[in-house]
């Protein structure tokens, strides 16, 4: 299982929360103390948070299905684009639209409206036969689509679950979440209300170290679980093969 230890975290400054003024009170029992100002997170409720959020993730990659990771705060961005890719699952990091879940028909015809303008521009002929004003909005709307859409083009039914980093900012995500009873996994700040997600784990979600090492460890999870669904397949794809092959024996024998 994808783990980590107290000193990792604690060289990533995982523990920095924010400014006690602006903290929130349902985040009470993931907060060790307070120095100069700040919120201080404990790690060690964070280490059991992220085993019991490892132990989950894994299980849903395990089945098959896709987790949409989001982050749209700008030094999480790149992290967690770069970790969805790699592991071929959707990502939303420029801004999240109103509606991509609970009105996801709508998202799939704008999908499906980016991938008409490839084909179009794949068939050269038809693409020049247009005037050279519609190209230049063509290729707008594309550049328009693929910012806010390219990272879940591949998307073609509502993921199983949510990685987010920062509920407070991902709120209408994580509503929308709620509404369709997806679960959600999160990194919760001194700042979140932990009680909005499924799997919260404490942990600061400003600092890019921070970020990094949460999504790696998620990430990782993540990964293990396809690894062990890949070898079920072959295992399942093996016996298949020998009951086809001791069967058509039997049959030969019989003849």
């Amino acid at each position: 299982m994808a783990s980590t230890n107290y000193k990792e975290l604690l060289e990533a400054g995982v523990h920095f929360g924010h400014l006690t003024r602006k903290w929130d009170p349902k985040m009470a029992p993931y907060i060790f103390m307070e120095k100069n100002g700040i919120h201080i997170i404990d790690l060690n409720k964070t280490l059991v948070a992220l085993e019991e959020a490892t132990s989950a993730i894994k299980n849903i990659a395990k089945s098959g299905r896709k987790i949409l990771f989001v982050a749209t705060k700008k030094q999480a961005q790149d992290i967690v684009a770069e970790e969805a890719r790699r592991l071929k699952m959707p990502y939303v990091t420029d801004r999240w639209l109103g509606g991509m879940l609970t009105n996801f028909a709508t998202v799939r015809k704008s999908l499906k409206k980016m991938s008409t303008i490839d084909k179009m521009v794949k068939d050269n002929t038809a693409y020049a036969a247009i005037a050279k004003r519609e190209r230049l909005m063509l290729s707008r709307e594309r550049e328009k689509l693929e910012r806010v859409l390219g990272g879940i083009a591949d998307l073609s039914r509502l993921p199983a679950a949510l990685f987010i980093v920062d509920v407070k900012r991902e709120h209408i995500a994580v509503k929308e979440a709620q509404k369709l009873n997806l679960p959600v996994f999160a990194v919760c700040d001194t700042n979140s209300n932990p009680e909005t997600v499924d799997f919260p784990i404490p942990a600061n979600d400003d600092a890019s170290k921070s970020i990094a090492l949460i999504v790696s460890i998620m990430g990782k999870a993540i990964e293990e679980g396809l690894s062990e669904r890949k070898v079920d397949k072959e295992e399942t794809e093996r016996k298949r093969s020998e009951e086809e092959g001791i069967k058509a024996k039997q049959e030969a024998d019989e003849q």
